[in-house]
Protein backbone atom coordinates (compact mmCIF):
# COMPACT_ATOMS: atom_id res chain seq x y z
CA UNK A 1 0.00 0.00 0.00
CA UNK A 2 3.14 2.38 0.27
CA UNK A 3 1.91 3.25 -3.60
CA UNK A 4 -1.22 3.24 -4.43
CA UNK A 5 -0.56 4.13 -7.79
CA UNK A 6 -3.64 3.44 -9.63
CA UNK A 7 -4.43 5.31 -12.90
CA UNK A 8 -6.79 8.25 -11.27
CA UNK A 9 -8.28 9.68 -14.70
CA UNK A 10 -10.43 6.55 -15.07
CA UNK A 11 -11.15 5.76 -12.22
CA UNK A 12 -8.12 2.75 -12.33
CA UNK A 13 -7.99 0.23 -13.82
CA UNK A 14 -6.25 -2.43 -12.24
CA UNK A 15 -7.96 -5.53 -13.39
CA UNK A 16 -8.91 -9.01 -11.48
CA UNK A 17 -7.43 -12.22 -12.37
CA UNK A 18 -9.48 -14.63 -14.72
CA UNK A 19 -9.07 -16.61 -11.10
CA UNK A 20 -10.46 -14.02 -8.98
CA UNK A 21 -13.76 -13.48 -11.97
CA UNK A 22 -14.40 -16.77 -11.61
CA UNK A 23 -14.84 -16.68 -7.73
CA UNK A 24 -16.70 -13.92 -7.66
CA UNK A 25 -19.28 -15.99 -10.29
CA UNK A 26 -19.50 -18.41 -7.74
CA UNK A 27 -20.48 -16.39 -4.81
CA UNK A 28 -22.74 -13.69 -6.82
CA UNK A 29 -25.13 -13.85 -9.75
CA UNK A 30 -25.25 -11.68 -12.83
CA UNK A 31 -27.76 -8.93 -12.95
CA UNK A 32 -28.53 -7.08 -16.67
CA UNK A 33 -28.95 -2.69 -16.45
CA UNK A 34 -31.19 -1.25 -18.79
CA UNK A 35 -29.65 2.23 -20.02
CA UNK A 36 -30.34 4.80 -17.33
CA UNK A 37 -31.06 2.49 -14.49
CA UNK A 38 -29.10 3.05 -11.42
CA UNK A 39 -27.07 -0.09 -9.53
CA UNK A 40 -27.15 2.22 -6.64
CA UNK A 41 -28.01 5.57 -5.24
CA UNK A 42 -27.24 7.64 -2.38
CA UNK A 43 -27.03 6.88 0.99
CA UNK A 44 -27.69 3.16 0.24
CA UNK A 45 -25.39 0.78 2.34
CA UNK A 46 -22.81 -0.87 0.19
CA UNK A 47 -23.83 -4.09 0.64
CA UNK A 48 -23.29 -5.30 -2.77
CA UNK A 49 -19.89 -5.54 -4.97
CA UNK A 50 -20.17 -4.88 -9.10
CA UNK A 51 -18.03 -6.40 -11.58
CA UNK A 52 -18.93 -5.34 -14.93
CA UNK A 53 -18.83 -7.98 -17.63
CA UNK A 54 -19.93 -5.53 -20.44
CA UNK A 55 -21.42 -2.15 -21.00
CA UNK A 56 -20.60 0.72 -18.70
CA UNK A 57 -21.65 2.27 -15.64
CA UNK A 58 -21.21 5.77 -14.85
CA UNK A 59 -20.83 8.05 -11.59
CA UNK A 60 -23.85 10.51 -11.26
CA UNK A 61 -23.20 14.20 -10.09
CA UNK A 62 -25.95 14.35 -7.36
CA UNK A 63 -26.94 17.63 -7.75
CA UNK A 64 -27.04 18.14 -11.61
CA UNK A 65 -28.08 14.51 -12.30
CA UNK A 66 -24.98 14.52 -15.12
CA UNK A 67 -21.92 12.21 -15.71
CA UNK A 68 -19.41 13.48 -12.81
CA UNK A 69 -16.75 12.04 -14.02
CA UNK A 70 -15.29 12.11 -18.00
CA UNK A 71 -14.74 8.03 -17.42
CA UNK A 72 -16.81 5.27 -16.78
CA UNK A 73 -16.39 2.07 -15.19
CA UNK A 74 -16.11 -0.51 -18.48
CA UNK A 75 -15.35 -4.65 -18.46
CA UNK A 76 -12.89 -6.07 -16.02
CA UNK A 77 -13.61 -2.91 -13.60
CA UNK A 78 -15.45 -3.00 -10.39
CA UNK A 79 -17.53 -0.46 -8.40
CA UNK A 80 -17.17 1.04 -5.00
CA UNK A 81 -14.70 2.76 -2.48
CA UNK A 82 -13.20 2.12 0.81
CA UNK A 83 -16.03 2.49 2.52
CA UNK A 84 -17.42 -0.87 1.26
CA UNK A 85 -14.96 -2.48 3.62
CA UNK A 86 -16.19 -1.21 6.80
CA UNK A 87 -20.07 -1.23 5.10
CA UNK A 88 -20.65 2.23 4.56
CA UNK A 89 -22.87 4.47 2.49
CA UNK A 90 -22.55 5.34 -1.28
CA UNK A 91 -22.03 9.20 -1.83
CA UNK A 92 -22.77 9.00 -5.54
CA UNK A 93 -25.05 7.44 -7.10
CA UNK A 94 -24.00 5.01 -9.97
CA UNK A 95 -26.05 3.87 -13.18
CA UNK A 96 -25.84 2.29 -16.50
CA UNK A 97 -24.95 4.24 -19.16
CA UNK A 98 -25.72 1.77 -21.94
CA UNK A 99 -27.14 -1.87 -21.53
CA UNK A 100 -24.92 -2.87 -18.99
CA UNK A 101 -24.06 -6.59 -17.30
CA UNK A 102 -22.71 -6.85 -13.65
CA UNK A 103 -21.65 -9.28 -11.28
CA UNK A 104 -23.40 -8.52 -7.81
CA UNK A 105 -21.95 -10.33 -5.01
CA UNK A 106 -23.12 -10.26 -1.12
CA UNK A 107 -20.31 -7.75 0.36
CA UNK A 108 -19.87 -10.54 3.46
CA UNK A 109 -19.13 -13.14 0.19
CA UNK A 110 -16.70 -10.35 -1.09
CA UNK A 111 -14.83 -9.98 2.14
CA UNK A 112 -14.32 -13.71 2.74
CA UNK A 113 -12.81 -14.34 -0.93
CA UNK A 114 -10.49 -11.53 -0.03
CA UNK A 115 -9.55 -12.61 3.08
CA UNK A 116 -8.64 -15.73 1.94
CA UNK A 117 -7.36 -14.52 -1.38
CA UNK A 118 -4.42 -12.42 -0.76
CA UNK A 119 -3.54 -10.89 -4.22
CA UNK A 120 -7.71 -10.17 -5.22
CA UNK A 121 -7.60 -8.46 -1.21
CA UNK A 122 -4.47 -6.22 -2.83
CA UNK A 123 -5.45 -4.68 -5.85
CA UNK A 124 -9.05 -4.14 -4.39
CA UNK A 125 -8.14 -2.35 -1.66
CA UNK A 126 -5.41 -0.28 -4.25
CA UNK A 127 -8.44 0.61 -6.22
CA UNK A 128 -11.35 1.61 -3.13
CA UNK A 129 -7.99 3.63 -1.90
CA UNK A 130 -7.11 5.49 -5.05
CA UNK A 131 -10.64 6.77 -5.08
CA UNK A 132 -11.26 7.49 -2.15
CA UNK A 133 -7.94 9.55 -2.83
CA UNK A 134 -9.50 11.09 -6.12
CA UNK A 135 -12.99 11.51 -4.05
CA UNK A 136 -11.02 13.75 -1.14
CA UNK A 137 -8.92 16.02 -3.68
CA UNK A 138 -12.03 16.55 -5.99
CA UNK A 139 -14.24 17.14 -3.35
CA UNK A 140 -16.37 14.13 -5.05
CA UNK A 141 -19.40 13.73 -2.42
CA UNK A 142 -23.32 14.31 -1.79
CA UNK A 143 -21.83 15.65 1.41
CA UNK A 144 -22.25 19.78 1.36
CA UNK A 145 -21.28 21.85 4.04
CA UNK A 146 -22.59 25.56 3.54
CA UNK A 147 -20.25 28.30 5.43
CA UNK A 148 -18.08 25.42 7.15
CA UNK A 149 -16.29 28.15 8.96
CA UNK A 150 -18.75 29.90 9.76
CA UNK A 151 -19.03 29.53 13.56
CA UNK A 152 -17.55 26.29 16.02
CA UNK A 153 -20.13 24.21 15.18
CA UNK A 154 -19.67 23.80 11.42
CA UNK A 155 -15.90 24.42 11.71
CA UNK A 156 -15.92 21.09 13.87
CA UNK A 157 -17.78 18.78 11.53
CA UNK A 158 -15.39 20.33 8.81
CA UNK A 159 -12.68 18.84 11.22
CA UNK A 160 -14.03 15.83 11.64
CA UNK A 161 -14.51 15.18 8.11
CA UNK A 162 -11.00 16.22 7.55
CA UNK A 163 -9.53 13.80 9.99
CA UNK A 164 -11.85 10.41 9.04
CA UNK A 165 -10.83 11.59 5.35
CA UNK A 166 -14.58 12.12 4.56
CA UNK A 167 -15.36 14.05 1.27
CA UNK A 168 -17.30 16.65 0.97
CA UNK A 169 -18.27 19.89 -0.90
CA UNK A 170 -17.52 23.09 1.21
CA UNK A 171 -19.27 26.22 -0.56
CA UNK A 172 -19.24 29.65 1.51
CA UNK A 173 -22.50 31.56 2.39
CA UNK A 174 -23.69 33.73 0.26
CA UNK A 175 -21.80 32.70 -2.86
CA UNK A 176 -23.49 31.53 -6.31
CA UNK A 177 -23.17 28.00 -5.16
CA UNK A 178 -25.06 29.23 -1.49
CA UNK A 179 -27.56 30.65 -3.35
CA UNK A 180 -28.18 27.49 -5.66
CA UNK A 181 -28.30 25.10 -2.59
CA UNK A 182 -30.71 27.59 -0.72
CA UNK A 183 -33.16 27.30 -3.79
CA UNK A 184 -32.94 23.80 -4.22
CA UNK A 185 -33.21 22.92 -0.63
CA UNK A 186 -35.60 25.96 0.43
CA UNK A 187 -33.40 27.20 3.01
CA UNK A 188 -30.95 30.30 3.74
CA UNK A 189 -28.31 31.00 1.81
CA UNK A 190 -26.86 33.15 4.40
CA UNK A 191 -26.96 30.08 7.31
CA UNK A 192 -24.77 27.72 7.26
CA UNK A 193 -26.51 23.78 6.53
CA UNK A 194 -25.42 20.29 6.09
CA UNK A 195 -27.15 18.85 3.12
CA UNK A 196 -26.45 15.22 2.08
CA UNK A 197 -27.78 14.32 -1.46
CA UNK A 198 -29.74 16.26 -3.42
CA UNK A 199 -31.77 18.20 -0.70
CA UNK A 200 -31.69 16.73 2.47
CA UNK A 201 -31.07 18.92 4.78
CA UNK A 202 -29.36 17.53 7.96
CA UNK A 203 -31.17 18.32 11.23
CA UNK A 204 -29.39 19.93 14.24
CA UNK A 205 -25.96 18.31 12.73
CA UNK A 206 -22.67 17.30 14.22
CA UNK A 207 -20.06 15.09 13.76
CA UNK A 208 -22.05 12.33 15.65
CA UNK A 209 -24.77 12.57 12.98
CA UNK A 210 -22.65 12.58 9.91
CA UNK A 211 -21.09 9.28 11.12
CA UNK A 212 -24.49 8.11 11.46
CA UNK A 213 -25.42 9.39 8.07
CA UNK A 214 -22.75 7.56 6.36
CA UNK A 215 -22.52 4.41 8.32
CA UNK A 216 -19.38 5.07 10.94
CA UNK A 217 -21.17 4.91 14.14
CA UNK A 218 -22.07 2.26 16.72
CA UNK A 219 -25.18 1.79 15.80
CA UNK A 220 -23.94 -1.44 13.43
CA UNK A 221 -22.38 -2.57 17.09
CA UNK A 222 -24.99 -1.64 19.53
CA UNK A 223 -25.42 -4.43 21.89
CA UNK A 224 -23.09 -6.67 20.12
CA UNK A 225 -19.84 -9.12 21.89
CA UNK A 226 -16.54 -9.23 20.38
CA UNK A 227 -13.42 -10.68 21.42
CA UNK A 228 -11.32 -7.91 21.83
CA UNK A 229 -12.51 -4.19 22.75
CA UNK A 230 -9.90 -1.63 21.37
CA UNK A 231 -9.79 1.76 23.07
CA UNK A 232 -8.66 4.32 21.12
CA UNK A 233 -7.95 4.67 17.58
CA UNK A 234 -3.94 6.16 17.54
CA UNK A 235 -1.35 4.16 16.47
CA UNK A 236 -1.23 1.52 18.65
CA UNK A 237 -5.20 0.92 18.81
CA UNK A 238 -4.72 0.92 14.96
CA UNK A 239 -1.77 -1.86 14.99
CA UNK A 240 -4.32 -3.73 17.74
CA UNK A 241 -6.91 -4.02 15.62
CA UNK A 242 -4.89 -5.11 12.98
CA UNK A 243 -3.26 -7.87 14.39
CA UNK A 244 -6.42 -8.79 16.13
CA UNK A 245 -8.08 -9.43 12.68
CA UNK A 246 -5.39 -10.76 11.32
CA UNK A 247 -5.24 -13.67 14.34
CA UNK A 248 -8.94 -14.31 13.51
CA UNK A 249 -10.30 -12.41 16.52
CA UNK A 250 -13.44 -10.42 16.21
CA UNK A 251 -12.71 -6.93 17.02
CA UNK A 252 -13.66 -3.35 17.76
CA UNK A 253 -11.90 -0.32 17.25
CA UNK A 254 -14.10 2.99 19.69
CA UNK A 255 -12.63 6.63 19.05
CA UNK A 256 -14.61 9.67 20.07
CA UNK A 257 -13.20 11.49 17.71
CA UNK A 258 -11.23 10.54 14.57
CA UNK A 259 -8.65 7.32 13.25
CA UNK A 260 -4.89 8.34 14.14
CA UNK A 261 -4.96 9.95 17.66
CA UNK A 262 -2.71 12.38 18.62
CA UNK A 263 -0.71 11.07 15.95
CA UNK A 264 -3.02 11.94 12.91
CA UNK A 265 -2.78 15.94 13.76
CA UNK A 266 1.18 15.34 12.91
CA UNK A 267 1.18 17.30 9.84
CA UNK A 268 4.87 15.54 8.87
CA UNK A 269 6.82 12.38 10.56
CA UNK A 270 9.95 11.67 9.48
CA UNK A 271 11.50 9.46 11.63
CA UNK A 272 9.41 6.55 10.97
CA UNK A 273 10.76 3.54 9.61
CA UNK A 274 9.77 2.93 5.77
CA UNK A 275 9.35 6.34 4.86
CA UNK A 276 12.03 8.42 3.97
CA UNK A 277 10.67 11.35 2.50
CA UNK A 278 7.82 11.81 5.78
CA UNK A 279 4.25 11.12 5.65
CA UNK A 280 1.69 12.66 7.64
CA UNK A 281 0.10 11.05 11.40
CA UNK A 282 -3.30 10.95 9.50
CA UNK A 283 -1.85 9.20 6.40
CA UNK A 284 0.13 6.39 8.15
CA UNK A 285 -2.74 5.67 10.59
CA UNK A 286 -5.59 5.85 7.79
CA UNK A 287 -3.24 3.09 5.87
CA UNK A 288 -3.31 1.32 9.51
CA UNK A 289 -7.27 1.29 9.46
CA UNK A 290 -7.30 0.07 6.00
CA UNK A 291 -5.52 -2.72 6.53
CA UNK A 292 -7.57 -3.66 9.91
CA UNK A 293 -11.21 -3.21 8.12
CA UNK A 294 -9.30 -6.05 5.52
CA UNK A 295 -8.72 -7.88 8.29
CA UNK A 296 -12.60 -7.98 9.68
CA UNK A 297 -11.69 -5.58 12.29
CA UNK A 298 -14.51 -2.97 12.85
CA UNK A 299 -14.66 0.76 13.83
CA UNK A 300 -17.06 2.60 15.39
CA UNK A 301 -16.60 6.79 15.36
CA UNK A 302 -17.17 8.95 17.03
CA UNK A 303 -17.95 7.03 20.30
CA UNK A 304 -16.65 7.17 23.52
CA UNK A 305 -16.53 4.63 26.28
CA UNK A 306 -17.40 6.12 29.61
CA UNK A 307 -17.70 3.38 31.87
CA UNK A 308 -15.92 -0.62 32.08
CA UNK A 309 -17.30 -3.07 34.02
CA UNK A 310 -16.49 -6.88 34.39
CA UNK A 311 -19.60 -8.90 33.07
CA UNK A 312 -20.22 -13.30 33.36
CA UNK A 313 -17.94 -13.18 29.90
CA UNK A 314 -15.86 -10.46 29.98
CA UNK A 315 -16.30 -6.88 30.04
CA UNK A 316 -18.99 -4.52 29.88
CA UNK A 317 -18.35 -1.17 28.11
CA UNK A 318 -20.67 1.35 27.79
CA UNK A 319 -20.37 4.13 25.24
CA UNK A 320 -21.64 8.16 25.37
CA UNK A 321 -24.80 7.39 23.95
CA UNK A 322 -26.01 4.91 26.19
CA UNK A 323 -25.35 1.83 24.04
CA UNK A 324 -22.95 -1.36 25.61
CA UNK A 325 -20.45 -3.04 23.80
CA UNK A 326 -19.25 -6.71 25.43
CA UNK A 327 -16.13 -7.77 24.84
CA UNK A 328 -13.69 -10.87 26.03
CA UNK A 329 -10.58 -8.59 26.83
CA UNK A 330 -9.68 -4.90 26.27
CA UNK A 331 -7.18 -3.01 25.16
CA UNK A 332 -6.62 0.55 26.68
CA UNK A 333 -5.18 2.54 24.20
CA UNK A 334 -6.51 6.25 24.51
CA UNK A 335 -3.48 7.98 24.49
CA UNK A 336 -3.07 11.30 25.61
CA UNK A 337 -4.36 14.84 25.69
CA UNK A 338 -2.88 18.24 25.30
CA UNK A 339 -3.34 20.02 28.62
CA UNK A 340 -5.85 22.96 28.18
CA UNK A 341 -3.82 26.09 29.68
CA UNK A 342 -5.26 27.80 32.68
CA UNK A 343 -6.57 31.01 30.54
CA UNK A 344 -9.81 32.88 30.51
CA UNK A 345 -11.79 32.69 27.95
CA UNK A 346 -9.92 29.39 26.55
CA UNK A 347 -13.16 27.01 25.72
CA UNK A 348 -14.79 30.36 24.38
CA UNK A 349 -12.27 30.60 21.55
CA UNK A 350 -11.53 26.70 20.89
CA UNK A 351 -12.25 25.87 17.37
CA UNK A 352 -12.24 29.56 16.63
CA UNK A 353 -8.76 30.41 16.79
CA UNK A 354 -7.39 28.26 19.81
CA UNK A 355 -6.54 24.41 18.33
CA UNK A 356 -4.89 21.58 19.17
CA UNK A 357 -4.32 20.39 16.31
CA UNK A 358 -1.99 21.49 13.27
CA UNK A 359 -3.49 19.61 9.88
CA UNK A 360 -5.12 21.21 6.65
CA UNK A 361 -8.22 21.26 8.38
CA UNK A 362 -7.12 24.17 10.99
CA UNK A 363 -3.43 25.41 8.40
CA UNK A 364 -6.63 27.21 6.45
CA UNK A 365 -6.92 29.51 9.00
CA UNK A 366 -3.41 31.39 9.28
CA UNK A 367 -3.88 33.04 5.71
CA UNK A 368 -3.25 36.29 6.44
CA UNK A 369 -1.81 36.18 10.23
CA UNK A 370 0.91 35.10 12.53
CA UNK A 371 0.42 32.09 13.86
CA UNK A 372 1.89 31.00 17.30
CA UNK A 373 2.44 27.33 18.16
CA UNK A 374 2.88 26.90 22.69
CA UNK A 375 4.83 23.60 22.90
CA UNK A 376 8.66 22.00 22.74
CA UNK A 377 8.26 18.86 22.02
CA UNK A 378 8.10 17.03 18.26
CA UNK A 379 4.07 17.55 17.82
CA UNK A 380 5.19 21.64 18.31
CA UNK A 381 7.79 21.50 15.93
CA UNK A 382 6.14 19.87 13.27
CA UNK A 383 3.46 21.83 13.28
CA UNK A 384 5.35 25.26 13.32
CA UNK A 385 7.16 24.02 10.08
CA UNK A 386 3.34 22.76 8.35
CA UNK A 387 1.95 26.13 9.43
CA UNK A 388 4.40 28.28 7.92
CA UNK A 389 3.22 27.25 4.68
CA UNK A 390 0.35 29.29 5.06
CA UNK A 391 0.64 31.89 8.07
CA UNK A 392 2.54 34.78 7.35
CA UNK A 393 5.19 33.69 10.28
CA UNK A 394 5.29 31.38 12.88
CA UNK A 395 6.14 31.85 16.66
CA UNK A 396 6.95 28.86 19.04
CA UNK A 397 6.95 29.59 22.40
CA UNK A 398 8.86 27.53 24.61
CA UNK A 399 8.99 27.87 28.18
CA UNK A 400 12.20 26.44 28.52
CA UNK A 401 15.33 28.20 27.42
CA UNK A 402 16.34 24.71 25.03
CA UNK A 403 14.60 22.26 22.89
CA UNK A 404 17.30 19.64 23.71
CA UNK A 405 15.82 17.89 26.13
CA UNK A 406 11.66 17.54 24.20
CA UNK A 407 12.68 17.87 20.48
CA UNK A 408 14.35 15.88 17.54
CA UNK A 409 17.83 17.27 17.01
CA UNK A 410 16.79 17.03 13.00
CA UNK A 411 13.22 19.32 13.69
CA UNK A 412 14.95 21.85 16.63
CA UNK A 413 17.76 22.77 14.03
CA UNK A 414 15.35 23.61 11.04
CA UNK A 415 13.01 25.86 13.06
CA UNK A 416 15.72 27.49 14.06
CA UNK A 417 17.38 28.21 10.61
CA UNK A 418 13.81 28.66 8.91
CA UNK A 419 13.35 32.32 8.43
CA UNK A 420 9.68 32.04 8.43
CA UNK A 421 9.82 30.66 11.94
CA UNK A 422 11.21 32.38 15.38
CA UNK A 423 11.51 30.36 18.36
CA UNK A 424 11.17 32.59 21.51
CA UNK A 425 12.45 30.94 24.59
CA UNK A 426 11.09 31.46 28.18
CA UNK A 427 7.61 32.23 26.82
CA UNK A 428 4.09 32.00 27.78
CA UNK A 429 0.85 33.26 27.29
CA UNK A 430 -0.83 35.15 29.69
CA UNK A 431 -4.06 36.25 28.35
CA UNK A 432 -6.40 35.54 24.62
CA UNK A 433 -8.36 38.53 23.23
CA UNK A 434 -11.41 38.67 20.98
CA UNK A 435 -14.83 38.38 20.77
CA UNK A 436 -16.15 35.09 18.84
CA UNK A 437 -12.94 35.18 16.90
CA UNK A 438 -9.39 35.07 18.47
CA UNK A 439 -7.69 38.37 17.08
CA UNK A 440 -4.97 39.07 19.65
CA UNK A 441 -2.42 37.42 22.62
CA UNK A 442 -0.77 38.74 25.52
CA UNK A 443 3.25 37.14 25.62
CA UNK A 444 4.85 37.09 28.60
CA UNK A 445 8.30 37.01 29.31
CA UNK A 446 8.78 34.78 32.11
CA UNK A 447 12.31 36.20 32.81
CA UNK A 448 11.08 39.66 33.18
CA UNK A 449 7.56 39.36 33.60
CA UNK A 450 7.18 41.81 30.82
CA UNK A 451 4.23 41.32 28.62
CA UNK A 452 3.20 42.33 25.34
CA UNK A 453 0.19 42.15 23.04
CA UNK A 454 0.30 40.55 19.80
CA UNK A 455 -2.63 40.31 17.12
CA UNK A 456 -2.96 36.90 16.13
CA UNK A 457 -6.27 34.84 14.67
CA UNK A 458 -4.21 31.09 14.98
CA UNK A 459 -2.79 29.78 18.58
CA UNK A 460 -2.04 26.37 18.60
CA UNK A 461 -1.49 24.35 22.14
CA UNK A 462 0.78 21.58 21.91
CA UNK A 463 1.78 20.89 25.83
CA UNK A 464 1.72 18.76 28.34
CA UNK A 465 -0.32 15.70 27.75
CA UNK A 466 -2.75 13.96 30.41
CA UNK A 467 -3.60 10.85 30.02
CA UNK A 468 -7.66 9.32 29.01
CA UNK A 469 -8.22 7.01 31.74
CA UNK A 470 -10.90 8.31 33.50
CA UNK A 471 -13.80 5.91 31.92
CA UNK A 472 -11.70 2.75 34.17
CA UNK A 473 -13.89 2.95 36.67
CA UNK A 474 -11.14 1.79 39.54
CA UNK A 475 -10.52 -1.33 37.57
CA UNK A 476 -6.60 -1.32 36.63
CA UNK A 477 -4.41 0.67 38.79
CA UNK A 478 -2.54 3.95 37.92
CA UNK A 479 0.64 5.91 39.12
CA UNK A 480 0.28 9.62 40.54
CA UNK A 481 -0.38 11.26 37.02
CA UNK A 482 -3.21 8.75 35.73
CA UNK A 483 -1.38 6.46 33.73
CA UNK A 484 -1.89 3.16 33.45
CA UNK A 485 0.98 1.05 35.21
CA UNK A 486 1.97 -2.70 33.88
CA UNK A 487 3.69 -5.54 33.53
CA UNK A 488 6.29 -5.71 36.34
CA UNK A 489 4.98 -2.48 38.33
CA UNK A 490 1.59 -4.71 39.07
CA UNK A 491 3.58 -8.19 39.56
CA UNK A 492 2.78 -9.90 35.62
CA UNK A 493 5.55 -10.86 33.80
CA UNK A 494 3.67 -9.87 30.46
CA UNK A 495 4.99 -5.81 29.47
CA UNK A 496 1.09 -4.93 28.64
CA UNK A 497 -0.38 -6.49 31.04
CA UNK A 498 -2.97 -4.35 33.86
CA UNK A 499 -3.79 -4.99 37.39
CA UNK A 500 -7.16 -6.26 36.09
CA UNK A 501 -6.97 -9.76 34.23
CA UNK A 502 -7.77 -9.34 30.57
CA UNK A 503 -7.26 -5.45 30.45
CA UNK A 504 -3.87 -4.37 29.04
CA UNK A 505 -2.75 -0.88 27.97
CA UNK A 506 -0.55 0.00 25.23
CA UNK A 507 1.01 3.43 23.61
CA UNK A 508 1.42 6.49 25.62
CA UNK A 509 -1.33 5.96 28.41
CA UNK A 510 1.38 2.96 29.72
CA UNK A 511 3.22 4.23 32.23
CA UNK A 512 6.89 4.33 30.88
CA UNK A 513 5.80 3.97 27.69
CA UNK A 514 8.35 5.76 25.40
CA UNK A 515 6.08 8.70 23.21
CA UNK A 516 7.01 7.87 20.00
CA UNK A 517 4.80 6.53 17.08
CA UNK A 518 6.79 3.89 16.38
CA UNK A 519 6.89 2.33 19.78
CA UNK A 520 3.06 3.12 19.86
CA UNK A 521 3.10 0.79 16.56
CA UNK A 522 4.96 -2.34 17.98
CA UNK A 523 3.15 -2.14 21.66
CA UNK A 524 -0.29 -2.19 19.67
CA UNK A 525 0.98 -5.24 17.70
CA UNK A 526 2.80 -7.04 20.45
CA UNK A 527 -0.48 -7.08 23.06
CA UNK A 528 -2.94 -9.55 20.99
CA UNK A 529 -0.64 -12.34 21.22
CA UNK A 530 -1.75 -12.29 25.32
CA UNK A 531 -5.03 -11.28 24.26
CA UNK A 532 -5.62 -14.59 22.26
CA UNK A 533 -4.00 -16.71 24.96
CA UNK A 534 -6.45 -14.90 27.75
CA UNK A 535 -9.22 -15.29 25.60
CA UNK A 536 -8.20 -19.47 24.99
CA UNK A 537 -7.68 -19.60 28.54
CA UNK A 538 -10.47 -18.57 29.66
Amino acid sequence: MESLAADLNNMTRTPLHDSHVAALREAGAERSLATGEFIVDVGQTMDEFFYVLEGELEIVNPFTGGRLLPHGLGPTQFAGEIAFLRGGVHTLGIRAAEPTRVIAVPRDRVLELMSATPEMSDIIITVFAARRRRMLEEGNSSLTLVGPDANRNMRNIAAFAYRNRIPFKAVELNSDDAHCEAERCEISANRPAVIFGKDEVVEDPSPRAIAKLLGLDQSQVENTRVDVLIVGGGPSGVAAGVYAGAEGLSALVVDELAVGGQAGTSSRIENYLGFPTGISGADLVWRGEVQALKFGTRFAIPNRVVSLQPDGQGFKAELDDGACVYAGAVVVATGVQYRRLPLDRLTELEGMGVYYAATESEARFCGGTEAYVIGGGNSAGQAAMYLCRNADHVHVLVRGQSLAASMSDYLSSRLEQDPCITIHYGSEVAALHGDEQLDALEIRDKATGKVRLVPSRALFVMVGAAPNTGWLSDLVTLDDKGFVLTGRDVGNDFPYATSCPGIYAVGDVRAGSVKRVASSVGEGSVVISDVWRHLNAT
